[in-house]
């Protein structure tokens, strides 16, 4: 990992970060629903729907950035994490490939801040360690082969999941 680059995980809500950019757990719509999706179009207002919207379907595995509108955050960027089947639908790897789409991203938006939540270990059901190693993992790599990103924050909901990611850091030495 770059040296000028931090990863943290805070328990926050994501909506109130002041990032260049948010990462939006979707679904492939693109319209909003439960969860930090809900919260995040909420907070942004209806101009989100109707930005976001156009952009859909989105594929699961992919991301979309759409503006802010009225978050601090100046991008959203809406990546469709896999449902959760078992583990032998490809979900490890379609989880990786949203987390590194949204990195892509948010470089090619010029960004030099991002946070995430945790994709697709909500309503999704994907396991939270093995999701939060599998984010850890992906957007470390992404910081050694994308320049740009000097600050990237998970921001998580309650104590599972900051173990979960913290655990996933503190095992990769960051």
């Amino acid at each position: 990992m770059p040296p000028d680059a931090t990863v943290e995980v805070i328990d926050i809500d994501i909506t109130t970060l002041d990032v260049d950019a948010i990462v939006n757990a979707a679904h492939r719509g693109l319209s909003g629903g439960g969860g930090v999706d809900g919260a995040i179009h909420r907070a942004a207002g209806p101009r989100l729907v109707e930005a976001s919207m156009k952009l859909a379907p989105c594929p699961t595995g992919s991301a979309r950035i759409t503006p802010g509108f009225g978050l601090k955050a100046r991008f959203v960027i809406h990546a469709v994490g896999p449902i959760w089947r078992g583990g032998a639908q490809n979900e490890e790897a379609l989880l990786a490939a949203a987390y590194r789409t949204s990195m892509r991203l948010a470089v090619d938006a010029g960004c030099r801040s991002i946070a995430f939540p945790a994709i697709s270990c909500g309503v999704y059901g994907f396991p939270m360690e093995p999701g939060a190693a599998i984010a850890v993992r992906t957007v470390r790599e992404e910081l050694e082969t994308s320049p740009g990103i000097a600050r990237v924050i998970f921001a998580v909901r309650g104590p599972v999941a900051e173990a979960a990611f913290r655990t996933a850091l503190a095992e990769g030495n960051a």
